[in-house]
């Protein structure tokens, strides 16, 4: 790459990150569809777009740890939950065309957006809910589906995820964003990366400026979300919910 276009591409990377990070998801609305564009197939730019978003959560780690807002028992849940997923979704995308599931994937991402802007006091408190047994269960076998479409689409389901810790399991907005970008930016992605270097191919000479951008940005993003709390998260969230569903309809 010439140095003009790593600077562009570290800049796309910041800011699309510094977004996820404050709204629990959506960096790949940006940082993918750029890697497409500046010359990498479809299959070597998903890969190396999981595995800089890997620097996302590491980013948003370093500052999340410091407030101390995981849950052991509901992040070792999750992890549980959605691994085996995200290895099965990213086990079969690489052969699967994608353009019917974009689509799909956008009216749904869209009726998450929505979804939330009617509900007005929607994870703005934090009350646990739904935490013993078949409601428990349930919320596993979601969290599956999802780990399912992470490893296998690439944008917006950190969103599913952080949406569905606010409604079933009661998180605030704050403390779900927390446990998105720790457990499915770090964990999950990391899972996604691994599977797909091992399957397909990833661009290695690209990744220290995405990373750079990733690692910072998941910082950043991370910070604001913490310092502007839950009402700002919100809407964040319904802003990037609505941009993702209607860049995957339109492709």
């Amino acid at each position: 790459m010439e140095w003009s276009e790593q600077v562009l591409l570290f800049l796309i990377s910041l800011v699309a990150n510094v977004f996820s990070a404050f709204s629990g998801g959506g960096a790949g609305l940006v940082q993918f569809p750029a890697l497409i564009f500046l010359g990498l197939p479809f299959g070597v730019a998903l890969a190396t777009h999981k595995v800089a978003s890997v620097a996302l959560g590491v980013g948003a780690t370093l500052r999340h740890l410091r407030e101390r807002s995981l849950e052991r028992r509901l992040t070792l849940y999750i992890l549980a939950a959605g691994l085996p997923g995200v290895v099965l979704g990213a086990a079969f995308i690489l052969d699967v065309p994608d353009r019917w599931a974009e689509v799909s994937l956008g009216l749904l991402t869209i009726g998450l957006g929505v979804y939330s802007v009617l509900n007005r006091r929607l994870g703005l408190e934090h009350a646990p809910v739904n935490r013993e047994g078949g409601r428990y269960l349930f919320g596993g076998v979601v969290l599956f589906v999802i780990g399912v479409l992470n490893g296998s689409l690439t944008s917006g389901t950190g969103l599913f995820c952080t949406l569905w810790l606010v409604r079933w399991f009661g998180l605030d907005y704050r403390r779900a964003v927390a446990h998105t970008l720790v457990l499915v930016g770090l964990f999950w992605n990391g899972t996604g990366a691994i599977t797909l270097g091992l399957l397909g191919d990833i661009r290695w000479d690209w990744l220290p400026v995405l990373l750079g951008g990733s690692l910072l940005g998941g910082y950043i993003g991370a910070h604001w979300a913490i310092k502007r709390g839950n009402r700002w998260i919100k809407r964040a969230y319904e802003l990037v919910t609505l941009m993702i569903g209607i860049k995957l309809i339109l492709g």
